[in-house]
């Protein structure tokens, strides 16, 4: 049965499905002291955030992505339940096909919670333009941030329609995944902005350790440079991961760290990242080769030996600085999963646990590695905040 690609009529049911997602998280923020409000939305947005990545990545590995062959309802309609009929014949026609029931509630549960989030970062944009109205200061490049965030989350939006009427084009879905890292990065800088986020002192009790920071600030602070150096390789090797998961080439290799019994198999570089094809095709229409597939494997496991070797380093070479001490742990227990989880998809047959938790880690890390520059930033730029040793009292000198 022909499905028009794009169908809108059930968008205004989609949006009250969101909203009513939103109103639950919203009644917990409304919970809290009027000043602490704004801190706890950007902090729950986020976490939101990074749930619906993961949930996102369920989506993909459970082959649901196309569980609904249209967008952004099932067969014109809002849910499963009332698309029962065409579900179920598709199912029929091909019970281990794309279109399933259970596979379309995956689909559909995944636009609902990105409908949620979506009207959760509305409402911080609104609060912001707010705060930007009433404020006496000078405007900052910063107050916009949750505009551009919403404009963001649109682009997103459209990614995701675009995942289901060209059939999981791997760059596409590729861009989708990067685009929701982004999001991830830009909460985060809000989330550190509204003090939901430890950034800089901010107790008398941490005065003396600040002021140490200031004294030795050569040796103690990790240039902002070399943490976002480590945040390019990290994105290039997210980006390395979404080819592999989108192109399905984790099991091309299922032993570590030989492939296929060799250090060295046939391998096809120049197939295996043709990036503007359809799955399972090559650039001319034929069927991708496996030694396409196995270079797309082999090439995201040595960036990522590397990648984790500087990720490590980082984490080593901050374990002790009072600015980003926090940070550095989450980044080296963070590496340490990453590790874990991408052995496991090896060796173990890509099991699903070991996969979704592989596409969160990778989140997770973007998103300490941004708070880290976040932190670093604010330092730098409220000095005055940070009290010389001898302006200090005398009871916390050191």
């Amino acid at each position: 049965m022909s499905v028009p690609l794009y169908n809108l009529s059930p968008l205004l049911a989609i949006l009250a499905c969101g909203l009513l997602l939103a109103f639950v998280p919203l009644l917990w923020v409304r919970r809290r002291q009027p000043g602490s409000r704004l801190r706890a939305l950007t902090l729950l947005t986020l976490f939101l955030t990074l749930d619906l990545v993961l949930f996102g990545a369920f989506t993909r590995l459970s082959d649901s992505g196309l569980g609904c062959p249209d967008w952004p309802g099932c067969y014109g309609e809002a849910n499963p339940w009332s698309a029962h009929g065409p579900i179920s014949a598709a199912q029929e026609l091909l019970p281990s096909g794309p279109v399933t029931v259970s596979k379309a509630w995956v689909e559909m549960l995944h636009r609902y919670l990105a409908t949620g989030v979506g009207a959760l970062i509305t409402l911080l944009m609104l609060a912001s333009w707010r705060e930007i109205k009433n404020a006496i200061k000078p405007r900052r490049m910063g107050d916009w941030l949750p505009t551009f965030t919403f404009v963001w989350v649109c682009v997103q939006g459209a990614f995701g329609a675009l995942t289901v009427t060209m059939k999981l084009f791997p760059a596409i879905v590729s861009s989708h995944l990067l685009g929701a890292y982004l999001l991830l990065a830009l909460l985060t800088l809000q989330a550190v902005q509204a003090g939901a986020l430890r950034a800089h002192v901010g107790s008398q009790a941490e005065v003396g350790v600040f002021a140490k920071v200031r004294a030795l600030r050569p040796v103690a602070r990790m240039p902002t440079f070399w943490i976002a150096a480590a945040l390019a390789l990290l994105v290039l090797q997210a980006a390395s991961g979404a080819w592999v998961s989108t192109n399905y080439a984790v099991l091309a290799c299922s032993e570590f760290p030989l492939c296929q019994g060799q250090w060295w198999p046939a391998v096809d570089f120049a197939r295996g990242f043709e990036l503007w094809r359809p799955l399972g095709e090559s650039a001319d229409g034929s069927v991708l080769s496996f030694q396409a597939l196995t270079a797309i494997h082999i090439g995201h496991r040595l960036l990522a030996m590397l990648t984790l070797s500087v990720l490590a380093l980082l984490a080593w070479r901050l374990r002790k600085s009072p600015l980003v001490q926090i940070q550095a742990r989450w980044l080296g227990g963070l590496v340490l999963l990453q590790l874990a989880t991408g052995l496991s998809n090896v060796v173990l047959g890509w099991p699903m646990a070991a996969a979704i938790l592989h596409t969160g880690g990778a989140a997770a890390l973007v998103a300490v590695l941004v708070w880290m520059i976040a932190v670093h930033a604010q330092s730098a730029a409220a000095p005055s905040k940070i009290p010389s040793p001898s302006r200090m009292p005398a009871r916390l000198t050191p």
